[in-house]
């Protein structure tokens, strides 16, 4: 399998950037899931599981290491009355080293209801520490093209893209790409996020959801973990570490 893409999502739940080199570290790709919009009023870090509009704004890195958010309406900020006032709630950017190390987010009770999360009961959950990935187990995520069919891939956020087939085949495999070497752990659950509509023409789609549960007994894309930083780039092929 050959690497097609390498996606960066700075802020949890914005979108993020398209990388031709990657650079691991301990925790996935440097500055992925690095800060994430809290609540003030009700302390929960928000997704685009509660607030799918999260999903219209995008983030990147500056070349100081920073962070910017670009507002739909093409606003760059860093400010946390600028996105508030987007939102129509109070919020604020936290990196992942001043963020709380208990970070409780929020889901809809049923994931695969009409209308999941605009109706219907709502649990909430830990997520990881250090960056804002959901679980500790996986700081990188890995799909390939044949498992996306015609689905469009940034409904469901993965780091690295890949050419063919057989990423399940990976689990409890260490393999290597470029410098860089992944164990590769468990397939990822996925919920109602990968229904929400984004920019670029990505409309709802409640079906996505319903046919992962389906054809895929509700996993689609698999984690892994940095066994080995380094430097990755697009078009190298992945093999046995």
């Amino acid at each position: 399998m050959r690497v097609l893409e390498f996606w960066r999502y700075p802020v949890k739940s914005l979108q993020g950037e398209r990388l031709a080199v990657a650079e691991f570290g301990p925790e996935g790709i440097a500055g992925d899931r690095q800060w994430a919009l809290f609540d003030l009023d009700t302390g929960f870090g928000l997704t685009a599981r509660r607030v799918p509009e999260l999903l219209f704004a995008a983030a990147r890195l500056r070349a100081d290491g920073g962070v910017e958010v670009v507002l739909p309406d093409g606003t760059v900020t860093t400010e946390d009355t600028a996105i508030s006032a987007w939102l129509g709630r109070r919020v604020t950017l936290r990196d992942a080293g001043s963020a709380p190390s208990r970070r409780r987010y929020e889901s809809p009770d049923d994931d695969l209801a009409e209308g999941a999360g605009s109706t219907g009961r709502w649990h909430d959950w830990q997520g990881a520490p250090g960056a804002f990935h959901d679980n500790a187990d996986g700081r990188v995520s890995l799909v390939t093209t044949d498992t996306l069919g015609n689905w469009d891939r940034r409904r469901f956020r993965s780091n690295v893209v890949l050419e063919g087939a057989g990423e399940v085949g990976l689990i409890g495999s260490r393999v290597r790409i470029g410098e860089v070497v992944l164990r590769v752990g468990a397939p990822i659950p996925r919920c109602v996020m990968v229904t929400r509509p984004q920019p670029g023409g990505i409309a709802r789609d409640t079906s996505v959801l319903k046919t992962i549960h389906r054809e895929r007994g509700g996993d689609l894309a698999v984690a892994a973990l940095v066994q080995r930083p380094g430097t990755a780039r697009t078009g190298e092929v992945l093999e046995p570490a």
